[in-house]
């Protein structure tokens, strides 16, 4: 059940769970279930009433949401979503983290930091979390284009959703969910002020999109370019660490 206590000592049940639909996406797919069985049980169309079938199962799957085992450790900065790691990058933190934007909170500053990019495709969970506990200092929204999510100019370009986390200590996480060429839609779940817990579901993108996370100066990433990803589970590097990694693709 949710909030169940795991740990390293044998503690909790690993037995698999169904994973529930979101709410966000349970209308979708009773509308495209509800045509389906129309084409097919009333008009008899089987031509069109099967795939329309398949793609009402696939938009239950897209919007599934299954629980996550979240490793409770506050120097840890956990993946905010499910994919593929396709770019690290020494960058400087989008303006809307860094400038003053009149609250009287600082952002990010501006000295280049690693920028984590993860790239989510229609097949993976589209729940976004959050990669540290703390309090909502900024919730930015940027309208924009929508190419693909995967080019390095969507950071900057495609319609996208800034989200800055502050721990009690002042140290701060940001992070940004960028709309793709499918995806035409970001559903943010939080606002300024609210408190979060290390994976805690922040929000989600329709279809096939990235999140970009910004780690602190000294902060190395503990993941590989072309790794897979899972939010509220994979670590993506450790406050202060800074180690070269290297892995083998085989």
């Amino acid at each position: 059940m949710a909030g169940e206590i795991f740990d390293n000592r044998g503690r909790g049940d690993a037995g698999w769970r169904m994973p529930s639909i979101h709410p966000e996406g349970r209308r979708y797919g009773l509308i495209a279930l509800g045509v389906a069985l129309i084409l097919l049980l009333v008009l008899d169309w089987e031509l069109v009433g099967w795939p329309a079938l398949a793609l009402a199962i696939g938009i239950f799957a897209f919007f599934r949401d299954p629980e996550r085992v979240v490793v409770r450790d506050d120097d840890l900065v956990l993946s905010p979503a499910d994919g593929q790691v396709v770019q690290i990058e020494h960058v400087a933190p989008p303006a809307e983290l860094v400038d003053d934007d009149g609250s009287g909170t600082a952002g990010l500053t501006s000295e280049p930091v690693t920028r984590i990019s993860i790239f989510m495709s229609v097949f993976d969970v589209h729940i976004n979390r959050a990669p540290i506990g703390g309090t909502v200092r900024r919730v930015v929204y940027m309208p924009g284009r929508f190419l693909n999510a995967q080019l390095d100019k969507a950071s900057a370009e495609n319609e996208r959703h800034h989200i800055l986390i502050e721990r009690s200590d002042g140290r701060r996480i940001g992070f940004t969910q960028i709309a793709g060429l499918v995806a035409r839609r970001i559903v943010p779940w939080v606002k300024s002020g609210d408190m979060l817990a290390a994976g805690q579901r922040v929000g989600l993108i329709r279809f096939g999109s990235r999140v970009d996370i910004y780690l602190p100066a000294g902060t190395d990433p503990a993941v590989l370019i072309g790794q897979r990803v899972i939010a509220g589970e994979t670590i993506l590097a450790r406050f202060g660490h800074q180690e070269l990694i290297e892995g083998v693709l085989q």
